[in-house]
């Protein structure tokens, strides 16, 4: 049978007269549509008009042809519209290309829809809107019915969080058949495509209901999900019944409270436990509502009430952080691999004279030894620490802060010899300063424990006392929101004093940390515009954006004001708003408006800030920041070159990846000094915890360290290099940096340190801020009474040698030079003549009888040494690195390692949780047998040229007379 060439015939049809031929037309055509749409395009009037014919039998197959004709025309707005006339016609199983073309979008014009239907609902705003085509919902209906068909459950939910149907969000978690699966799904696109802080909190709400209803509940997931939602009322309810329980709700109940704890959002965690005391209900039973008695917990029942109060005990230590830090700050002290050869060999190739090589040395040290309570270098070197002056000083003593991180105990008798003392006049303000800043940066976000000590030296009158105690103040009562704290402060920086004012300023910031305080915006703001001291305008900037930490679109009103301010330091405030504001988020809005200032402001300041705010927005995915800022690396501007720098060190930190090292590598050696500086430290910062058999490139960079600080002059490239040096082996090589947490949550303490860290541009001493962004990595098993169990054990399935320690740097010893000793001319011509004639005669046959002897013993020396050589080569060879490593408790465990990390079947103990990392609660199937626990060494609490730590007791031993 010939093939159609033509389809005048069929059109022709149309004309005709019978309804049944046009009918027979209309379906003749739609088989023949892909391949004469062309000549069909002639006669769409008339299939148009039999489409609008209530009458015509098959107006819906040619509303399809129709529909055909204009997605060939790549008209598919048009396309869509009669597709969607075409009813049941149109096909959505079929799996051809205009089927698919259209249904895509379909999804998204529904999507489209959706969207603008809920965001007017959120607004509140009485503007109506047309209501969503029900064809077009039939349509997706149909889609997410093929989708299950299909099993594509995957695909299902990523149309159902688009479009927000969160009916059939539920529903395709609970047909998929793998709910804890897709549960993990969906609470990954929430933590990355989901934008929009409301709607987000809603499928959050969806999946908690979800987590309860499961036959075995995930109460770790499900308290993640309640951290974001802000609710502690039911994180409290979940853990008073867990520790209602048997042992293993107990261990759970603990294990859900250190992984809360490591998300660093202390304030919540406070709630938590004040929600967990029973004292107002005890105290006040009358007064509690019905409502009241469903948030605050229950009276343990007689019989378990000691049981119930230890546990609970142990619970409230847990989440108000200081079971966590004593176990970490155990772990640092004892696992501490810090090379003082390192630090002695920069120390040896600086000037003396020069201030600034020789406190960022000091702030190295403290860099090195974050957290480990280990100052052995300052110790050796008291004389050559004594040359700090001035706010040199300040930095040296707010670095004792450093070191003792996190030692909560000792803090007081520790700084006891720098403290201000009472009433006393200030014999040495920039020790008392720094000492105090030091006691904050040891309770960094506690709660505000040592909060009235700082705040009685708050009242001094010396500027840099106030200075200091501002600055400590702020961090001790990071977040806590304390309105008498903040008027406080805010006298003092009405004072107008540009030293004090700047810290003071800082501080109201760090208390009211993510609480969008109104009156106290409103109140630095204006203040902002009166004062003359750029100390204190940058101060409040930095404020304004630590007060709009984490609240994305909430803060969008003062990002505006800021970005449009006509004083620059108040538009790079703007740009700090920006970046704590929607910090791991990855709005593509707003990075968009960032990459616009960071090629348009007049302001150098702003325009390095603005590119430093993208690694804050896109530290949740790091892979593409060095893409997007590869260009602005390449800029002329060196403040750009500079931020993007940062940028990069910023989100891709700890991550040793390769696109970030090559954009890096070429900033090491740009023509400017503080690019060159900017390029050191992010390199240290993307390194971190890095050996030669990871990435070789580690190798090459200590070298190009080392290389730096032998030239005169760059002292801007050496700063930099040496705190790179101290950052590449932070926290005794057991640290990284990180600004979120494993269960992808913002570590909001390291993201202020990191976002404060960045200040040292201005002000030095804010260098120490980066402490609080440091992570040790550590795995610590404990039992149900939190001690460490010696017999458990785990299996890193990788190579040792490509997560272990660093080499220690070899000290090279000195040859020592034997001098000869001096004779004289004549003594020797007599001693040469005495004996010239006694060996004359013997020295003909001993000649020939040394030679051989000698060739003997090379001969049989070489013999030997090849032996010896061919042995250490069969032994090298025999004994081949194997691919696994058996870790004991508790072990040095790197964010990269972390995906290697397998539980060991055959123990006594079992995780309680899937993934090893961190702080793991196990499981005892044992419980009646005897157990060996790790013991906790005391960390150390002598200050260098002030006291010494005694001695460690001896060994047991028996006495024999």
């Amino acid at each position: 049978m010939a093939s159609l060439t033509s389809a005048a015939g069929v059109l022709s049809l149309l004309d005709e007269p019978n309804a049944k031929i046009k009918v027979h037309a209309i379906k003749k055509l739609d088989g023949m549509v892909d391949n004469f749409w062309a000549e069909i395009a002639n006669a769409l009037e008339k299939i148009e008009a039999l489409h609008e014919d209530s009458k015509f039998e098959a107006r819906e197959t040619a509303a399809l042809v129709v529909s055909k004709v204009y997605y060939h025309l790549e008209e598919h707005d048009d396309a869509l519209k009669f597709a969607l006339c075409a009813g049941e016609t149109f096909n959505v199983s079929d799996k051809t290309e205009y089927v698919e073309t259209l249904l895509s979008k379909c999804i998204d014009e529904y999507v489209r829809l959706r969207i603008e239907e809920s965001e007017m609902k959120l607004k509140a705003e009485e503007v109506k809107t047309e209501p969503i085509d029900k064809r077009l919902v039939s349509i997706v209906d149909q889609m997410f019915e093929r989708c299950y068909e299909h099993k594509q459950f995957e695909q299902a939910l990523g149309i159902a969080v688009e479009s927000r149907r969160l009916d059939r969000l539920a529903q395709c978690i609970t047909k998929s058949g793998k709910i804890q699966n897709m549960l993990a799904y969906t609470l990954e696109l929430c933590k990355t495509v989901v934008h929009n802080r409301t709607y987000r909190f809603k499928i959050l709400n969806v999946l908690v209901q979800l987590y309860k209803g499961l036959n075995i509940p995930d109460y770790l997931n499900m308290c993640q999900c309640l951290l974001f939602l802000n609710d502690p009322e039911e994180v409290a309810k979940t853990l008073d019944k867990l520790i209602r329980g048997d042992a293993n709700d107990a261990v759970m109940a603990y294990q859900v409270a250190f992984d809360l704890n490591e998300n660093q959002n202390q304030p919540f965690l406070l709630r938590v436990v004040k929600k967990l005391s029973p004292e107002e209900e005890t105290k006040k039973p009358e007064e509690t509502t019905a409502t009241d008695s469903n948030m605050e917990v229950e009276k343990p029942s007689a019989s378990g009430s000691d049981d119930y109060e230890d546990r609970l005990a142990k619970l409230k230590d847990i989440l108000s952080g200081k079971t966590p830090t004593d176990l970490y700050l155990h772990f640092l002290y004892i696992h501490s691999k810090t090379d003082l050869l390192i630090l002695k060999s920069i120390k040896e190739k600086l000037k003396p004279r020069n201030t600034v090589t020789h406190i960022a040395t000091v702030m190295a040290h403290a860099i090195m030894n974050s957290g480990t309570t280990i100052d052995t270098f300052l110790r050796e070197n008291l004389q050559w620490l004594a040359k700090a002056t001035h706010w040199s000083k300040f930095t040296a003593t707010a670095s004792i802060g450093v070191i003792h991180r996190g030692h909560y105990k000792e803090s007081l008798k520790l700084l006891q010899p720098y403290l201000p003392q009472g009433n006393a006049a200030s014999s040495s303000p920039y020790q008392e300063g720094g000492a105090l800043y030091a006691l904050g940066l040891i309770h960094a976000c506690d709660g505000g424990d040592q909060a009235p000590f700082l705040l009685e030296s708050l009242k001094s009158k010396n500027e840099i006392i106030q200075h200091g105690a501002s600055l400590g103040l702020g961090l001790t009562a990071m977040a806590t929101g304390n309105k008498d704290m903040y008027d406080d402060l805010f006298e003092i920086i009405v004072t107008d004093n540009a030293v004090s004012g700047e810290a003071a300023s800082i501080a109201t910031g760090l208390i009211m940390l993510g609480t969008g305080y109104e009156e106290g915006v409103e109140n630095l703001l204006a203040y902002a515009h009166d004062t003359k001291h750029e100390k204190i305008i940058r101060g409040i900037a930095m404020a304004l954006a630590l007060m709009q930490y984490g609240r994305e679109e909430l803060a969008d009103p003062l990002i505006e004001q800021l970005s449009m301010d006509k004083d620059p330091i108040l538009r790079y405030g703007g740009m700090n708003t920006i970046a704590l504001a929607y910090v791991g988020t990855s709005n593509n809005k707003v990075i968009r408006k960032l990459l616009h200032v960071a090629v348009s402001d007049v302001s150098d300041d702003v325009r390095r800030a603005a590119v430093t705010a993208l690694g804050f927005v896109l530290c949740n995915d790091p892979q593409k920041v060095p893409t997007i800022v590869s260009l602005l690396a390449e800029g002329f501007n060196p403040h750009v070159r500079y931020g993007a720098a940062l940028a990069v060190g910023i989100s891709c930190a700890g991550s040793g990846m390769k696109e970030a090292l090559d954009l890096l590598d070429a900033l090491l050696d740009d023509p400017e000094e503080f690019v060159r500086q900017a390029a050191y430290i992010a390199t240290a910062m993307v390194l971190i915890q890095h050996n030669k058999a990871k990435e070789p490139r580690v190798a090459a960079f200590r070298k190009k360290i080392d290389e730096c600080l032998w030239p005169k002059g760059d002292t801007m490239a050496k700063f930099g290099a040496i705190v790179a040096a101290g950052i590449l082996d932070a926290g005794g090589r057991n640290v990284t940096i990180s600004l979120l947490s494993h269960h992808g949550h913002k570590k909001m303490t390291a993201i202020v340190g990191m976002a404060l860290f960045p200040q040292f541009w201005y002000w030095h001493p804010l260098i120490h801020f980066i402490c609080l962004s440091f992570s040790p990595t550590a795995v610590v098993g404990l039992n149900h009474n939190l001690k460490m169990p010696q017999n458990w054990k785990f299996k890193s399935n990788a190579k040792p040698s490509l997560f272990a320690y660093p080499d220690p740097r070899v000290e090279k010893k000195a040859e020592k030079k034997v001098l000869k000793t001096a004779t004289l001319s004549v003594v020797k011509k007599k001693k040469d003549k005495e004996k010239g004639n006694a060996m004359e005669v013997e020295g003909k046959d001993e000649k020939k009888d040394d030679k051989e002897s000698k060739m003997e013993v090379d001969d049989a020396k070489g013999k030997v040494e090849d032996k010896e050589d061919e042995k250490d080569k069969k032994e090298e060879k025999k004994t081949p690195e194997p691919d696994f490593e058996i870790l004991n408790n508790p072990a040095r465990v790197t964010w990269a390692q972390q995906e290697f990390i397998t539980s060991l079947s055959d123990q006594r103990y079992k995780p309680a949780k899937e993934k090893i990392a961190g702080i793991v609660m196990l499981l005892d199937s044992k419980p009646q047998e005897k157990e060996d626990f790790v013991v906790a060494k005391a960390p150390k609490i002598g200050v260098p040229g002030v006291s010494d730590d005694e001695p460690d007791p001896p060994q047991p031993f028996e006495f024999l007379r």
